[in-house]
This record gives C-alpha cells, sequence and structure tokens, in this order.
C-alpha cells in the first residue's frame, strides 16, 4: 500500500475506541439518569399531573352537581311560584264568591224590606181606604137622612134615630 502510513491508523484506532468509550459512557450516564428520573421525577410528576387531574374532575363534578341543583332549585322556585299563582287564584275565587254572597244577601235584605214597606203601605193604605170609607158612610147616612128630612119635610132627630143609623152605615 503506497503512501501508507501507521500513525494515521494508530490515531483511527484510538478515536474508534476513544468513539466507542465514549458512547458506552454516554449511555451508561443516559441509562442512569433515566433511571433517576424514572426514580425520582417522573412520580412527583407524575402525582402532580394525577392530582391536577383529579381537581379538574372534582371541579367538573362539582360544576355538574351545581347545575344539578340548581335545576332542581328553579324546579322548587317554579313549584313554589305555581303554588302561590294557585292560592292567589283560590283567594280571589274566595273574595269573588263573597262579594257575590255579600251582593245576593244586600239583595234578598233589600228585597225583604222593600216588601216590608209595601206591606205597611198597603196597611196604611187599607186603614185610609177603611176610614174613608167610614167616613162615606157617615156621610152617605147624614145626607140620606137629610134627603129623607126633606122628603118628608120634617125633622128627623139623629140622637133619637142612632141605632136606625148605626145600621144603615153597616149596609152601606
Amino acid at each position: 500500500m503506497p503512501g501508507f502510513d501507521p500513525g494515521v491508523c494508530q490515531f483511527e484506532k484510538e478515536i474508534t475506541v476513544n468513539l466507542n468509550a465514549t458512547l458506552f459512557a454516554q449511555f451508561v450516564v443516559f441509562f442512569i439518569l433515566a433511571l433517576f428520573t424514572m426514580k425520582f421525577v417522573w412520580p412527583p410528576l407524575m402525582k402532580a399531573l394525577d392530582d391536577r387531574a383529579k381537581k379538574i374532575s372534582e371541579g367538573l363534578a362539582a360544576a355538574d352537581r351545581g347545575k344539578a341543583e340548581m335545576a332542581a332549585a328553579e324546579k322548587r322556585v317554579q313549584a313554589e311560584l305555581a303554588g302561590a299563582r294557585d292560592e292567589s287564584a283560590k283567594r280571589i275565587g274566595d273574595a269573588e264568591k263573597r262579594a257575590q254572597a255579600i251582593v245576593e244577601d244586600a239583595k234578598k235584605q233589600a228585597s225583604e224590606e222593600a216588601a216590608r214597606i209595601v206591606a205597611a203601605a198597603r196597611a196604611d193604605a187599607e186603614a185610609q181606604a177603611g176610614k174613608a170609607r167610614d167616613a162615606l158612610r157617615a156621610e152617605v147616612a147624614t145626607l140620606a137622612v137629610k134627603g129623607a128630612e126633606q122628603i118628608l119635610k120634617k125633622e128627623i132627630n139623629a140622637a133619637a134615630h142612632a141605632d136606625l143609623l148605626n145600621q144603615l152605615k153597616a149596609e152601606l
């Protein structure tokens, strides 16, 4: 081999050995670093990630519970509102019934009072009519006596013939 330089080969052998030793040393260091990371760094890191995931899931669960509670509260509020509406409608209905009963009672009392007033007026009218009839009878009797007196041309004594006049009044 022409131009063969044994020193260059020696250098290449040393570089190759040094390169192999360096790669082996780097592999060993990498393996030790990987073991160290897996033993001391990875578990706390995973624990932190798991804790974070757990907190997130708890937060989501709490949010879901909050939504469910909010929905339940909304349903309770709606039920309370419906109950209040029903109660107010019932009270309004009761008030209307009571007002109607009061109006009917007032009408009944007014009708009864009107009937009493009409009955009293009728009784008064009948009493006055009876008095008028009695007065008319008395006047008719007096006129009859005067007429008879004029016919007979003699005076009839009203005191003497009072019984006769009373009988005449009764007949009229």
